[in-house]
């Protein structure tokens, strides 16, 4: 989630069939217009702010043009949210799945609207970045990835549509097929960074909720930002190896002496560049403590979340050159993927 902007060109929903569905889906509707803004960040499924008079709820969808085949499956998230938000009250309530692509041009489902601040590229206004408040972000962000990873599947939904077995071996292999279909240009290092991840793969311990885009701006704090009151973006939840979800945050977890390109590739640096915050290296260690798992083989699951990255924003950058998406924040995804790629390759365990 992030902040509140008017809705994008070329991303604008329907209001009048949209308002026609709500007063259908919705009981006791107010009579009050409906209202849409866009949440600003993202760059892939598309999140809309909707409110009715006193009435609000979140929108998500997929993005506009053709997607990635299984990619953006609202009905999964919508069914994923209904079991989890029950045990882990960070994930929103849904509402409201809708399959009928004529109200807003794809399926989407309705969530619960959470309040907070957004502690992103920068602090609010009103929230001072004191080094105390830094430290107490941090610490945040690994106790939840880690109280997370102790809610129990076993018996839900979540068992269901999962397969923990050999998860990391599908991981790898699925993320450079998807690579390879979204290639537009060569990189040559992208072949000894499959090399090595292909060979490397380390034996699950064992298998846990994994959120699988863990990261500051997908998380919403208290008004003081000393407590997280939100957690979003659950569409790549699975169950499988904890230490993936761990090598993901990491991948997005910034430090000052990164590349100027990893660091801004998506925009401005995080806060976390700032010196009071956990490094890598602290979040490793402090989840370690937490959670009591091994985390010797921490190096093949930063290399690995770089590389999914990188084919994540492969993938969009795809669009963008395909004429898919006209997003201008789009244009510069080439030069970043290959930033993250050969990163990836010369990340080691003493760099982290």
């Amino acid at each position: 989630m992030s902040q509140i902007i008017p809705v994008r060109k070329g991303e604008e929903l329907n209001t009048e069939k949209l308002h026609q569905f709500l007063r259908v889906s919705v009981p006791d509707l107010p009579t009050e217009p409906l209202l849409i803004k866009q949440f600003g960040s993202g760059a892939s499924n598309l999140t809309y702010a909707l409110s009715v008079g006193e009435w609000e709820a979140v929108l998500r969808r997929p993005p506009f043009g053709p997607v990635a085949p299984k990619a953006h499956d609202m009905q999964r998230e919508y069914k994923i949210l209904s079991v989890l938000s029950k045990s882990f009250p960070l994930a929103p309530r849904p509402y409201v799945f809708c399959e009928d692509e004529t109200v807003v041009g794809k399926s989407f489902f309705l969530m619960e609207r959470k309040h907070g601040v957004l502690i992103d590229t920068a602090f609010p206004e009103d929230v001072k970045g004191t080094n105390e408040l830094c430290r107490c972000i941090s610490e945040q962000m690994v106790d939840v990835l880690a109280q997370l990873h102790d809610v129990p599947y076993k018996g839900t939904l979540l068992e269901k549509i999962s397969k923990p077995e050999g998860f990391l071996e599908r991981q790898v292999h699925g993320w450079i097929h998807r690579y390879e279909k979204s290639k537009t240009s060569d990189i040559p290092e992208v072949e000894a960074l499959k090399k090595w991840l292909t060979t490397h793969i380390p034996t699950t311990q064992h298998s846990t909720i994994i959120h699988y885009d863990y990261k500051l701006n997908n998380t919403l704090f208290s008004p003081d930002g000393n407590k997280i009151v939100g957690l979003f973006d659950w569409e790549m939840t699975t169950v499988g190896d904890p230490l993936a979800d761990l090598g993901v945050a990491l991948s997005y977890w910034m430090e000052d002496s990164d590349p100027e390109l990893l660091k801004r590739g998506l925009g401005n640096p995080p806060v976390t560049v700032q010196k009071s915050f956990y490094s890598r290296r602290d979040f490793v260690e402090a989840y370690a403590k937490k959670s009591g798992r091994d985390v010797s083989h921490i190096d093949f699951y930063l290399k690995f979340a770089y590389f999914k990255l990188a084919v994540i924003c492969q993938q969009i950058y795809y669009r963008y050159k395909k004429g898919q998406t006209n997003d201008k924040r789009f244009s510069q995804f080439g030069d970043y993927v290959k930033t993250l790629i050969i990163h990836a390759l010369h990340t080691e365990r003493g760099h982290i």
